[in-house]
């Protein structure tokens, strides 16, 4: 109990006086994460309407595949964009490993399959009959697509929760690819297992509510958004 009272003072001291590198990490874990969520959320939105929507030879491989997706290890996410961005792989003249780009990269790899799941799941399970009554309607395919996404809104933002909590909490792709160096791609999750493995348990635990904090935030907010939604 002394360890969670030490955590919790810490926290609070660390917050309080304005700790630069606690909140120098955070607003890191804030950009990294947010920008990861994003770009999974631009890729897998089209390609998981596109699964569900379009009929094609292998369709449910793909879907399948989708759905293996979402339990990759974040390790063999980060193992794949190292290889990648390694200094003698394909793409290592481009010097983005050990950068945030590089963790960036490695957290989309990791959620967009949940997302592109989760859409094609969200919209295969609309009633057949919508889709026969928006095309009855003459609708063009974009308001065809934007009223089967309207639609199936609150199972999407379902999706980018779980593709958000997916990047938020991983911690092995970030070390791998971003090599968690100080003031430059060390986030909370990294920051907290170091703390951890120089014993510091309190300024870990301190990391780790402030970690949590920010995801009861995030959760709130898309819950708003959700439960506003649901209302219309």
């Amino acid at each position: 109990m002394d360890l969670i009272f030490d955590g919790l003072s810490e926290a609070w001291r660390l917050l309080v006086t304005g700790d630069s590198d606690v909140y120098g990490i955070t607003f890191r874990t804030v950009v990294i994460t947010g920008a990861s969520t994003l770009i999974a959320l631009a890729i897998g939105l089209p390609v998981g309407l596109g699964l569900a929507l379009v009929r094609f030879p292998g369709q449910r491989g793909l879907v399948a595949l989708a759905n293996a997706g979402t339990g990759t290890p974040p390790v063999v996410a980060g193992l794949v964009v190292a290889i990648l961005l390694w200094r003698s792989g394909p793409l290592g003249g481009l010097g983005l490993i050990y950068t945030p780009a590089a963790m960036v990269i490695a957290q989309a790899l990791i959620a967009t399959p949940i997302i592109t799941a989760i859409t094609a799941a969200a919209v295969m399970a609309l009633p057949p009959t919508l889709h026969l009554q928006i095309r009855a309607m003459g609708a063009n395919q974009r308001q065809y697509l934007w009223l089967i996404t309207r639609e199936a809104r609150l199972p999407l933002l379902v999706a980018v929760m779980a593709g958000f909590g997916a990047v938020v909490s991983e911690v092995g792709a970030s070390m791998m690819v971003g090599g968690n160096l100080s003031g430059e791609t060390r986030v909370l999750t990294t920051a907290a297992v170091l703390e951890v493995s120089k014993g510091n348990f309190g300024t870990a635990l301190a990391l780790g509510f402030v970690l949590l904090a920010f995801i009861v935030v995030i959760a709130g907010l898309l819950t708003a958004v959700q439960q506003r939604a649901r209302r219309q």
